[in-house]
């Protein structure tokens, strides 16, 4: 644990400066967009964040590759390798999209085209575990890989709307993952608690954690599309890696959680963003527009029309994404009936904080 703790660490210290720096340059060169009628903020605010995350992102690699503890990784570079090129990629397809505004047409074959080198080169679904089944071809396994990865990636990037909304969310669903997936590897190699999941979760964390400060309202800079992107990336990657642990082909119907919770807990975390992603979608597309043509309909957008400060349709996504993430957990490590006592005051709890600005007005008004 106190390797990962260091790594996440390295993470955000550099995370934290390289923002620092990114956000003085563009200052300095006035690189940072016009305030456009949906925006939540009133003054010029660079959106290059994404490029500091980045090479926090890449320094906390470098850093974890010459320690001993994580040999193993290492020893055949080729996924990590690969994941650490297709971030790259992915945060500069996003960095020019902030700067120039990209066609969407382009942007999703770049997503596409990134998404099919990872699977290509091995960072895919082991296995797909679906009753008693399992569906393990190579086709299969890559044409899901690219899929999810794509939604992953917009769904990160379309909640990208607030202040730490992104950076928050992502922070809490990641440490949960880790949690799990540190878990998991004390089952599956007890010998051994180093793996390529728990590697790029404990970055993903320290990112968050020294772009945070940074991003929190009000933001001095945002992550754009460059960082939104690379989370949702890297979110996928780390789900994805963390599937070969697992052999669902000798699980039974009691003990089949497991095999299912790396692509169950990442996607139920992302319930929101996925939620308001399909919603846009489907809303433009029946409107006539490019299903990536922005608007201010974000459920974000609506959560402050629904009488939410600012801050509180953060606290909204930051509560559910909270109490979706540890209920998937729990199922890990206690029995299903019980982990209901934790969801169903958590989900009276959250319902409750989402609708308030209803259950106050009566009052206020009185």
């Amino acid at each position: 644990m106190r390797a990962y703790l260091l790594i996440a660490f390295i993470a955000a210290l550099v995370t934290f400066f390289a923002t620092w720096a990114v956000l003085k340059l563009a200052h300095r060169f006035k690189i940072y967009p016009a305030i456009r009628a949906r925006d939540a903020h009133s003054k010029p605010t660079p959106r290059l964040g994404g490029a500091a995350m980045m090479v926090g992102f890449a320094a906390a690699i470098g850093v974890a590759s010459l320690l001993g503890w994580f040999h193993a990784v290492f020893v055949d570079p080729t996924k990590i390798v690969t994941i650490l090129l297709c971030a790259v990629a992915i945060n500069l397809l996003g960095f020019f999209d902030d700067l120039y505004d990209l066609d969407w047409t382009l942007k999703l074959a770049g997503q596409f085209l990134i998404s099919g080198v990872l699977a290509w080169q091995g960072v895919q679904i082991v296995s797909l575990p679906i009753g008693g089944l399992t569906i393990g071809s190579t086709g299969v396994s890559l044409v899901v890989t690219v899929f999810i990865t794509v939604l992953v990636m917009n769904a990160v990037n379309f909640i990208d709307g607030l202040d730490g909304l992104v950076a928050g969310v992502t922070l809490i669903g990641t440490t949960v993952f880790f949690a799990y997936a540190y878990l998991l590897t004390q089952q599956t190699s007890p010998t051994d608690y180093f793996n390529l999941a728990t590697l790029i979760s404990a970055c993903v964390v320290g990112v968050c954690v020294g772009f945070l400060p940074w991003n929190w309202r009000p933001a001095k800079i945002f992550m754009g599309d460059g960082g939104a992107l690379l989370l949702g990336l890297l979110t996928s990657a780390s789900a994805l890696t963390v599937t070969g642990q697992i052999d669902p082909s000798i699980t039974t119907r009691t003990d089949s959680v497991p095999a299912f919770l790396p692509l169950i807990l990442p996607l139920a975390i992302l319930i929101l963003p996925l939620l308001d992603f399909s919603l846009a979608v489907l809303r433009r597309l029946r409107a006539g527009k490019s299903p990536f043509a922005a608007d201010r309909k974000h459920i974000h957008h609506r959560l402050q029309d629904f009488g939410h400060s600012h801050l509180g349709s953060v606290f909204v996504f930051y509560a559910w994404t909270a109490l979706i993430a540890i209920s998937c957990l729990l199922l890990f490590l206690i029995p299903p009936h019980l982990v209901w006592w934790f969801f169903i005051p958590g989900l009276i709890a959250a319902s409750l904080y989402t609708v308030w600005p209803i259950l106050k007005s009566p009052k206020e008004t009185d």
